[in-house]
């Protein structure tokens, strides 16, 4: 037990310091803000382009499209969910990246050492930290999307020609599967900022190596079949998403043909953990082992 206490020893200090650092930082409120204004600026651009689309249309008196399910805010409101995720996965993974890395260079870490906080509590501490930061921009997320999709287009089930083909209950059953298997990968990727923060030799190095792989991850994982499902990055949102977020998006529209595999769906819930313990495990060991 005690020793132990002293391998974490200072955390609570550790984790005030974060924080304290966190409310002056121009960084942390960027991760939290981000993702909900690029959520609307998306959304005002979409119905722009689709009121210049409807205008046309009624010009020229023709109908190109289903109103009833194009004017469906569920869908808006899952696209909404994908592209603040994706960004905001993105961003955690470079201020993951810069925090340890950052402090180093400058000095502060080994101030925090002086002050009797250990190595691995500076680890959790930023790991507790990045997770809260994360916390507060998906909750922000999620009420900015609920709320512009259900002021520019109106919430309801798919229903075609009077035949209902999806309820209210069930696109929200979908979208809050969707969302959960979404946000599991989000703390391995923590992580992985982690690690590289601690592993590389400077800052720069640090984000551009995060960001570098995570991207060449994103790239190549359509290219290794069946392994793909054992990454974590593989069920996270992306650029190239692949996630089950993304076929969330379809259903509620009321496409038929997603086929959801039920065996991907279990390894969605369980691979990113063991990433999880890795990483942080990995970033433990060589903080203690680097020269600071």
């Amino acid at each position: 037990m005690s020793l132990l206490k002293h391998y974490f020893n200072g955390l609570e200090t550790a984790i005030r310091a974060e924080f304290y650092v966190s409310l002056r930082t121009f960084g942390s409120k960027l991760i939290v803000l981000a993702p909900a204004l690029v959520v609307v600026m998306q959304y005002l651009i979409i119905k722009l382009q689709e009121t210049s689309a409807q205008a046309r249309d009624s010009l020229l008196g023709r109908n190109s499209f289903d109103a009833a399910v194009a004017e469906n805010a569920y869908g808006y409101f899952v696209d909404g969910l994908s592209t603040g995720l994706t960004m905001l996965g993105l961003l955690l993974v470079a201020q993951a990246a810069y925090s340890f890395s950052y402090e180093r260079d400058v000095g502060a870490v080994r101030h925090l050492l002086i002050r009797r906080i250990s190595r691995p509590s500076l680890i959790i501490a930023k790991l507790f930290h990045i997770h809260v930061l994360a916390i507060l921009s998906l909750l922000l997320l999620m009420a900015v999307s609920y709320i512009c999709s259900g002021w520019f287009w109106e919430f309801g089930p798919i229903v075609e020609d009077g035949f209902e083909l999806i309820s209210e209950a069930e696109i929200r059953e979908e979208i809050g599967l969707g969302l959960q298997l979404a946000i599991v990968p989000i703390p391995p990727a923590i992580a992985f900022g982690l690690l590289i923060s601690v592993s590389a030799h400077s800052t720069t190095q640090a984000i551009t190596t995060a960001l570098g792989i995570t991207l060449a991850i994103d790239i190549f994982k359509s290219t290794l079949g069946d392994f793909s499902h054992y990454l974590y990055a593989t069920f996270q949102p992306s650029l190239l998403d692949q996630s089950y977020l993304q076929d969330v998006s379809r259903i509620v529209r009321g496409f038929s043909d997603v086929l959801v595999d039920e065996r991907v769906q279990q390894l969605n819930w369980w691979v990113p953990w063991p990433a999880l313990l890795i990483f942080l495990c990995l970033a433990l060991v060589i903080v203690q082992r680097r020269k600071l």
